[in-house]
């Protein structure tokens, strides 16, 4: 797990240095497409922004590289809509984590509290509570030392029946 969070770390720091590389030269950024095609050529030993190659990142699983591309893709779209600073590179141990974004790679078994993750099989883990709903995605994250997993789901709910039928509003800057 510490190498798929330092595959997805590595993948978004080249990613944002070819950015930044293509920026001085007076290029055009390139969408998410186009970093998908770099890292397809990436995993098989092109070589990086940097010069060197990295034929290890065909040991991780596609899917986690793909999302931290995705994330700094959004970084970018936040950061020309003033919602953000521009992206910084990440550091190893903040704010690690990797996420399955595909829910048809992703086996759920509550019933012996046990996950199913691409290049990493079953996965054993504590159940803090039931799971309700179809997985959409799983996060997988590392902090003090323990390995945390969060399960995001999709479900309907219905609203809540409120049963008052009286209307009771509250005037809270009224002075006497």
């Amino acid at each position: 797990m510490r190498r798929i969070k330092g595959s997805c770390r590595f993948v978004f720091n080249e990613a944002l240095a070819l950015q930044k590389e293509r920026y001085e030269h007076g290029e055009k950024k390139l969408g998410y497409a186009g970093l998908c095609k770099e890292l397809t050529a990436w995993r098989n030993g092109a070589p990086l922004p940097s010069g060197r190659t990295a034929p290890w990142l065909a040991n991780a699983p596609v899917h986690p590289l793909q999302q931290a591309l995705k994330d700094l893709e959004m970084s970018y779209a936040n950061f020309f809509a003033k919602r953000a600073d521009f992206p910084r590179f990440k550091k190893k141990g903040q704010g690690d984590s990797f996420r399955y974004p595909d829910p048809k790679q992703i086996k759920l078994n509550q019933a012996n509290s046990r996950l199913f993750l691409p290049k990493l099989g079953w996965l054993r883990y504590r159940n803090s509570r039931a799971v309700l709903g179809t997985v959409k995605n799983i996060t997988v994250s590392q902090a003090c030392g323990k390995w945390f997993v969060s399960i995001q789901t999709e479900r309907e709910v219905e609203p809540p029946v409120h049963p008052s039928t009286s209307i009771v509003g509250i005037d809270v800057g009224a002075t006497a």
